[in-house]
């Protein structure tokens, strides 16, 4: 699935319409959504309204809560830097 999603954002933001660009900025938010959903199952020492946080609270709480996670999935999993920006 991500695959295919970094393959439109390539084609998306390679043209020059602005609206082609934001389409690809929305599809880059949607494949870092989806690493944190998939890489992350618990983050330890954080609670919200009384459960541990997971994904889904990461993905729509503070950014920079989950910009850290995406950073520590993508750690964990080893994209090389020319892999992160097509991601």
């Amino acid at each position: 699935m991500v695959r295919e999603l970094a393959r439109r954002v390539e084609f998306l933001g390679a043209g020059q319409d602005p609206a082609d660009k934001m389409d690809a900025a929305l599809l880059r938010a949607e494949i870092e959504q989806l690493y944190v959903t998939w890489g992350v199952k618990a983050v330890e020492g954080l609670t919200i309204d009384g459960v541990t946080a997971g994904p889904e609270m990461l993905t729509s709480g503070p950014e920079a809560v989950f910009h850290e996670a995406l950073a520590a999935v993508r750690k964990e999993i080893g994209l090389s830097e020319e892999e992160r920006k097509n991601s």
